[in-house]
């Protein structure tokens, strides 16, 4: 029967079905109170380091029951309490008897609940940034490969001039990059709350050690370096600004904005035959139409893109209801959005490492498309030509122009190939240049500067983003369909 009652409540997707073991594992309830008490640790030491009457014993005592929470006691007391800290400081007090009279000493609520979010925040972006770095190595790899393979240009998704399959890649890879950038500096940014009383002040800490200024000072210093911060906030409320929590949401925000843009481009290359996302040899695309092959791992990261991109909403409402010194309309909401969005994110680029590893390109398929297009994009190169053979500009230009609509008949009203090239042949007037026709249609000959600008831009901006990350490039991702 308890296997049977999991199933009997509702269960977020995002940790059930989607999200890795270790983004879960970063917001659980296990990483959240073993982080409350090693605080209380880190803050007793502090404390008898600067002459409190706290002693080893108890420091030991508090040591030896970090990690053994006992979570059913802990509900019991908030059921009665009604309050979560104090429900864990009388749970841990209780496996601590020696230590109970100095846990907690001197600190408010937010000491824990705001320093461990901090500490869940910075290590969310450790997850994130390594697999970031691996979606843009494999997307890197992957537009080197096609760095000159020339393909249709699409402006407001008609064919434009030609680009190539890798430059397009570099598009991708240049927000991509951007969101690399923004990821580190949010999590570079980000600071502890520390050591800093009910409202912000430190007046507590600053009775406890009798007026002594310097030693509250060094406490906060303290602290803040055992639990891995270079730097607290100078200045909070009873809580860090919650501008932060902005700050982080943001990057993920706008990494969600970057994948729905790239799965969207795969899923319209998807649907042109040009380049398809990774297929496994059993799957099954549609259960009424066994010949389709339908794009859903870009379809489920543009799906999760949205909820990420939707999630930024919380953050900024909640930043700005913050009434003076603190209220607690923020807490119901960030235990949802704080979460959601690393999880949402986490999931997005495992997804994405995925697809970017076995992207499939059919280069066929986009010469064929290139063929039914350039000779119209070809017009100004033949009239050139001409015009270097002694033609008058504006005769071969009115001969081009009656071609060509010609040409255009045949494929919208007819639904035929584009016969421009055959009509130039067979007309006279173009003999002059007749030899050189094929050159003048080598696609390659349209794509400008796209194969250089890939290698620059992957040499110059791409690869030393990627070189602090190198050491966890090899990593795999299993993906659960």
């Amino acid at each position: 029967m308890e296997a049977d009652d999991e199933f009997m409540k509702y269960r977020s997707p995002l940790v059930s079905r989607y999200a890795s073991k270790e983004m879960a594992f970063n917001f659980s309830d296990r990483k959240k109170f073993t982080t409350w008490r090693r605080l209380w640790i880190y803050l007793a030491k502090a404390e008898k380091a600067l002459g409190l009457p706290i002693t080893d014993a108890q420091i030991q005592e508090m040591e030896s029951h970090a990690d053994d929470v006992d979570f059913s006691m802990a509900a019991e007391e908030e059921r009665k309490l009604r309050h979560d800290v104090m429900a864990h400081v009388h749970t841990f007090a209780h496996c601590c008897p020696a230590a109970a009279p100095i846990i907690h000493l001197g600190a408010t609520s937010c000491y824990v609940g705001d320093n461990t979010d901090l500490i869940m925040l910075r290590d969310g972006f450790d997850i994130l940034l390594p697999k970031l770095a691996r979606v843009i190595d494999r997307l890197a790899n992957f537009a080197e490969e096609y760095a000159d393979l020339p393909t249709l240009g699409f402006t407001h998704y008609q064919p434009a001039q030609l680009t190539t399959v890798g430059k397009r890649a570099c598009l991708w890879l240049q927000d991509l990059a951007m969101d690399m950038r923004n990821l580190q500096r949010a999590h570079d940014d980000l600071r502890f709350r520390g050591v800093k009383g009910t409202t912000g002040t430190q007046a507590s800490f600053l009775q406890l050690f009798q007026g002594d200024h310097d030693k509250v000072e060094e406490l906060d210093r303290m602290v803040t370096e055992m639990a891995g911060f270079k730097k607290a906030y100078l200045v909070t409320g009873q809580t860090y600004s919650r501008k932060v929590d902005v700050d982080c949401l943001a990057s993920l925000a706008s990494l969600g904005a970057t994948v729905h843009k790239i799965c969207t481009d795969i899923r319209l290359l998807a649907n042109l035959k040009e380049i398809e996302e990774p297929f496994e040899k059993e799957q099954i695309g549609s259960s009424a139409m066994p010949y389709k092959r339908n794009p859903m791992r870009a379809e489920r990261c543009c799906s999760l893109a949205r909820h990420l991109v939707a999630l930024m909403s919380d953050p900024l409402q909640t930043a700005s209801v913050q009434w003076l010194e603190r209220t607690l309309d923020d807490s119901a909401n960030r235990r949802i959005s704080l979460p959601e969005s690393f999880l949402t994110a986490d999931i997005i680029l495992s997804t994405l490492q995925n697809i970017t590893e076995g992207l499939v390109v059919y280069p066929k398929v986009i010469e064929r498309h290139i063929r039914q297009e350039l000779p119209f994009m070809a017009t100004e190169n033949i009239i050139m030509a001409m015009v270097k053979a002694g033609e008058n500009r504006q005769d071969c230009h009115e001969k081009i122009r009656v071609l060509s609509q010609e040409a255009a008949a045949v494929v919208k009203q007819e639904g035929g190939d584009n016969d421009l090239l055959a009509r130039v042949q067979r007309d006279p007037y173009f003999t002059p240049i007749m030899g050189q026709l094929d050159a003048l249609l080598d696609p390659k000959t349209f794509v400008g500067r796209a194969p250089q600008q890939v290698a620059r831009f992957l040499s110059e901006e791409v690869r030393p983003l990627l070189e602090p990350y190198k050491a966890k490039m090899d990593v795999k991702i299993e993906l659960e369909l």
